[in-house]
């Protein structure tokens, strides 16, 4: 690893323009970010995928690498990413900051609580819900009605047990009991405005606007009715700040903010994005899970929110992904009649990339075992398609395994920009927003609204929020919201159960099939194999 100033020098900012933590990480001071409204230098990479299987298909390794392969070929880049959350790390995924010659460094420090925003986030997510829960118990002139709060607290740690509990048990002194609950911190409301606001001003405006319950007479309660958000905004004074790391050979990255893409927006922050465009000449970025989650949100979230518009998109495929796809196992090479099942699936993606107006770069992301003849029917596949496909190495080779997807980038970025484009308007209504992704994105036949999503609809619209963006939460495993249903389904419903007011974050919130706040772990979580060793190192991570 190189000394942090030294990478921090590559994009042209000084030891005072940093806040150091330690030798190899630093935050960017405030005084240096670009201003709301500056128009960024940087060439916008955007790197999504297929649907992934559980274990995950190297997103965040093609990135890195992709990184590393267009400093590999003399350009001036910067890396723009999420940082990981513990959950997965102890779940099922393990670490989330990339593998093998692609990996964010330090990365262990990374994975583990890094330099401390995912407890800042924590922490101001619970402090409001403290000043809530006082506001309850001391009757304050607020008249808060405890039967319609909703705002839950939150942990970084996947634990089912406390997706559910009763609270303030114990007698008059402990408070007025209710139900209430537990969400993982990358599913914070918190978390998705740190990662929008753009900067200190709107970061508080949108603390004012979360909306945590109801009084009596059914008028909407905020953090700001509660007092709370300058409290909040404290809090978050330094996570506010973008990180600045490293990748395995060297490369700059900007690693910040941490939003589930089955969940939240899955997107790192505007911010850090932004400050990575101001530095360099390409920044690579990434959005959660498969295009149907975490891409379709950065367009129709972050990008509507910050004006922000990437020049290229990479699709990540796996021959182990489309054998799932396909029906088959993911650890039995060689099926190519599995592959070509798959296929379906990945065309689905490509369309859906198109109707944003981009020819992605398809990047086969190869793993050992994978066969010629399987990686073949995929660059076949994909030329037929009128695509221009890269065969991915990076996990073993590094940049250099990445050169040809880089260049394949950058050819992409000499062809006419295409105009920036939604799939729906702000002024269609709530149902149509929801219609719109699932028959578009995610090739829904039809959306089967429960009797509690109407009434959430009628009441969002009452409250005069249905002009809000939509974020759906959905399964990452399959297009539909049925994790089961590989490959390429039609003519399913999609079942909305809840729509939720995320108002500081400026979406409304679509719940989907069974899909759960806080995740539990696995029946083998990856914690069985973390240890501290004698020479005080994480090991297993």
């Amino acid at each position: 690893m190189h000394p942090i100033l030294d990478i921090a020098a590559k994009l042209g900012l000084q030891p005072d323009n940093l806040m150091l933590f330690g030798e190899h990480m630093a935050k960017l001071r405030l005084s240096v970010l670009p201003e709301k409204g500056t128009q960024s230098k940087g060439k916008i990479v955007l790197v999504s995928a297929i649907n992934p299987t559980r274990m995950g298909e190297g997103k965040t390794t093609v990135s890195i690498g992709l990184a590393q392969g267009l400093a590999y070929i003399g350009q001036r880049v910067a890396l723009a990413l999420r940082e990981p959350s513990l959950g997965p790390i102890f779940g099922i995924k393990g670490g989330g900051a990339g593998g093998g010659r692609c990996q964010l460094e330090p990365s262990t420090r990374i994975n583990m609580h890094f330099t401390g925003d995912m407890h800042a986030v924590g922490a101001a997510h619970n402090l409001l819900a403290a000043l809530l829960d006082n506001a309850v118990h001391f009757r304050s002139g607020l008249d808060l009605e405890h039967r319609q709060v909703f705002w839950r607290r939150v942990l970084d740690i996947n634990d089912r047990s406390l997706r559910q509990a009763v609270i303030g048990l114990g007698g008059r002194l402990n408070g007025v009991p209710r139900e209430t609950g537990f969400d993982i911190t990358a599913a914070s409301e918190v978390m998705a405005i740190l990662c929008l606001a753009e900067d200190l001003a709107d970061l508080k405006a949108r603390l004012g606007r979360i909306l945590v319950g109801f009084d009596r007479s059914g008028n909407p309660v905020t953090a700001q009715s509660l007092q709370a958000t300058g409290a909040m905004a404290a809090l978050l004074h330094d996570a506010m700040l973008p990180n600045l790391v490293q990748t395995t050979e060297g490369v700059p990255a900007f690693v910040h903010g941490g939003p589930f893409g089955n969940i939240a927006h899955g997107c790192n922050s505007v911010i850090a994005t932004k400050a990575a465009a101001a530095c360099a000449d390409w920044v690579v970025t990434e959005a959660g899970f498969g295009f149907d989650l975490g891409a379709e949100k950065f367009f129709d979230l972050k990008c509507r929110s910050s004006e922000l518009w990437p020049s290229a998109v990479v699709l990540v495929v796996t021959a182990r992904a489309l054998r799932v796809h396909g029906g088959g196992d993911p650890s039995r090479p060689g099926g190519i009649e599995e592959i070509e099942r798959g296929l379906a699936h990945l065309e689905h993606h490509v369309e859906s990339v198109r109707t944003f107006g981009f020819e992605p770069v398809i990047a086969i992301n190869r793993f050992v075992g994978d066969t010629d003849a399987e990686l073949n029917a995929i660059e076949q596949y994909c030329a037929g398609l009128g695509l221009n496909t890269a065969l991915f190495t990076g996990f073993t080779d590094g940049g250099a395994g990445a050169e040809a997807l880089a260049h394949a980038v950058i050819a992409a970025t000499t062809r006419p920009q295409p105009p920036v484009r939604y799939l729906y308007d702000l002024n269609d209504s709530p149902e149509d927003k929801i219609a719109a992704v699932a028959r578009t994105i995610y090739g829904a036949s039809e959306v089967e609204f429960s009797r509690a999503a109407k009434k959430d609809l009628e009441r969002i619209r009452a409250l005069g929020y249905d002009r809000l963006p939509v974020c759906i939460a959905k399964t990452h495993l399959s297009l539909s919201s049925d994790p089961a249903k590989v490959g390429h389904p039609e003519a399913f419903p999609l079942p909305v159960e809840s729509v939720r007011i995320a108002a500081g974050a400026g979406y409304l919130l679509v719940m989907t099939g069974d899909i759960v706040t806080m995740p539990g772990l696995p029946h083998d979580p990856a914690a069985h194999r973390i240890d501290l060793n004698d020479d005080g190192d994480i090991m297993g991570v």
